[in-house]
């Protein structure tokens, strides 16, 4: 009996009305939700969707009353602080500018505008709007109230400087100083950013992120003024050092520096002028050309002979615009000047020990080949009488020619041997003479020319080049130096050399017997028209490189202006 009851107790099958039941259960529930979604969607016709921000405030939820509110709210007791250069902060209160809310229908709007049924996609996706028209200040009393800022108030020190070159500073160059930046405040940018940070509530502005200062106008990484720094120290840091012999004369950025210059339009050069000026400053001190010369004569006696153009001359134009061009190219060297004329040595004697010694006072000549003297004799030299004497100076040789003819309107005089120095002035044989030294120069001498014995002369001649010092002088007292046989002497010994007596006076070479003059003409008036002869260049011998100041002359006894071929003096 008891498994019957338990088998009465097996559930039966759901009939008909068993699922009927059930499904009027589900769609209730459903049409629960759906009226609970409807209600909720409702609910936002009066106020802001979920995750709804206006003007950065979370409105969600919130009536539009309620976001009027808590504008209302916010401005009351609203104050800015202004975040400054250096530290410093200031503050704008709302109620200094008459800061109000103004309400113009924008936020119903944007919740007229809310579908209450799509509600439930604002659960995770936020919705953001700006409405510009919600606040605003009386524009006067901002202007009153920004302008007493004391960032807005004008001050010297706070400018912003540009960057600049700084002066040059010795072994170092030039740099370039970096810009600063200052606190001096750009107005427009600076009361447009403050107004902005108003209308939005902010709490703080930082003037400095929002670029409310004004910047250098030329920055530290300026393009043109790194490029001039460069070019300023390529000019500076270089190097040139002179020489002139044993002495040297260095120049460096501490003179080069002042000759740097900058034009109208920022362009670095260097001053030509000053470049100048230190090239005619190292002529001055270190050329000797046109100079008096002290020299010990070969009598032992110091004479300090004035005149001529020997001597080392820098070529000032040239060497200036090489120097200039060095500078630029930052090329640092060891250099000699470019040179218009050399000398044969540096120093006090810039003649060297190889030159041709002519004492006009005694009439008496040497000649000294690397120290050792390798003839003397005695000469006959211009005519004082005629005004026509040889002028005293230190000259370079100019050239030599074998078998010139010396001309003039008056005569045609063949020579042997022509060795030039002063112009149409030069040494060559005279073998119509028979007599020379002594006195005859007073009445019967050249028309300039150092007459020579044609032994003396041809000793010369081949032991002389082009370019040789030729140093003539006048020394009183000396007179009893000179001979009357019109011969010379050769000696291997040094100078100071003794007077000589006449038998001493004898040449190694042999003098010609017989001369086409006996005597030099004594009443001949100076030609009206002589030329230099002219070279034929002959082989071995040179032309000398050293200008001559009588270049233009055409020397005692010759007349000018014919515009004629010059001719040397002849005789």
């Amino acid at each position: 009996m008891e498994k019957q009851e338990q088998r009465s107790r097996k559930k039966k099958p759901f009939g008909a009305l068993g699922f009927s039941v059930v499904g009027g259960g589900i769609v209730a529930v459903a049409l629960i939700a759906a009226f609970a979604y409807i209600q909720v969607g409702r609910s936002y016709e009066k106020a802001f969707f979920p995750n709804t921000i206006i003007n950065g405030m979370d409105v969600s939820k919130k009536s539009v009353m309620d976001v009027k509110k808590m504008i209302a709210l916010t401005i009351d007791g609203y104050k800015l602080t202004l975040q400054e250069r250096g530290g410093t902060t200031e503050e704008i209160k709302g109620m200094d500018i008459g800061l109000e809310a103004v309400f113009d229908g924008k936020l119903e709007s944007i919740l007229g505008e809310q579908k209450p049924l799509s509600w439930a996609k604002h659960l995770k996706t936020p919705q953001s709007f700006e409405i510009g028209t919600m606040i605003q200040f009386d524009q006067n009393k901002f202007d009153s109230v920004v302008s007493k800022l004391s960032c807005f108030i004008e001050n010297s020190e706070d400018k912003a400087q540009d960057a600049y070159i700084s002066d040059y500073v010795s072994g170092q160059g030039y740099q370039v100083v970096a810009a600063k930046e200052g606190k001096e405040l750009n107005p427009e940018k600076a009361k447009s950013e403050i107004s902005k940070a108003v209308i939005d509530l902010k709490p703080e502005l930082s003037l400095d992120e929002v670029g409310a200062y004004l910047s250098p106008k030329v920055p530290t990484n300026d393009p043109g003024l790194v490029s001039k720094v460069q070019t300023m120290n390529q000019y500076a840091n270089t190097t040139i050092t002179y020489k002139f012999g044993d002495e040297k004369k260095s120049l460096n950025g501490d003179t080069i520096s002042k000759w740097i210059k900058t034009d109208e339009n920022g362009k670095v050069y260097l001053d030509s002028k000053s470049v100048s000026e230190f090239v005619k400053d190292l002529a001055t001190k270190y050329d000797t050309a046109y100079k008096a010369k002290n020299f010990t004569t070969s009598s032992g006696q110091p004479v300090k002979i004035t005149g001529g153009s020997y001597g080392w001359k820098i070529n000032q134009g040239a060497e200036a615009d090489e120097l200039a061009e060095l500078i630029r190219s930052g090329n640092s060297q060891v250099r000699e000047p470019i040179y218009k004329q050399k000398a044969a040595s540096r120093g006090a004697q810039d003649y060297g020990n190889t030159y041709v010694e002519i004492n006009l006072t005694a009439q008496h000549i040497y000649y000294y080949k690397d120290g050792k003297l390798v003839v003397e004799s005695d000469f006959v030299s211009g005519n004082e009488s005629k005004g026509w004497s040889t002028p005293a100076g230190v000259y370079a040789l100019t050239y030599k020619e074998r078998d010139a003819t010396l001309k003039g309107e008056n005569y045609r005089t063949p020579v042997a041997y022509w060795m030039p120095f002063n112009g149409n002035i030069g040494l060559h044989d005279a073998k119509w003479r028979s007599t020379f030294g002594g006195s005859i120069y007073k009445t019967s001498g050249s028309h300039g020319c150092i007459n020579l014995p044609p032994a003396v002369a041809k000793t010369i001649f081949e032991n002389i080049n082009a370019g040789i010092p030729v140093l003539c002088y006048h020394l009183p007292g000396t007179e009893s130096l000179t001979t009357s046989n019109g011969t010379g002497k050769k000696d291997e010994t040094k100078a100071p050399v003794q007077p000589t007596t006449q038998a001493a006076t004898q040449p190694t070479t042999t003098a010609p017997t017989t001369a086409a003059h006996t005597t030099a003409p004594t009443t001949a008036a100076p030609p009206t028209t002589t030329v230099a002869a002219q070279p034929n260049t002959p082989t071995g011998t040179t032309q000398a490189q050293a200008p001559n100041p009588f270049d233009d002359d055409n020397g005692p006894g010759v007349s000018k202006g014919t515009g004629k071929n010059n001719y040397g003096p002849g005789m």
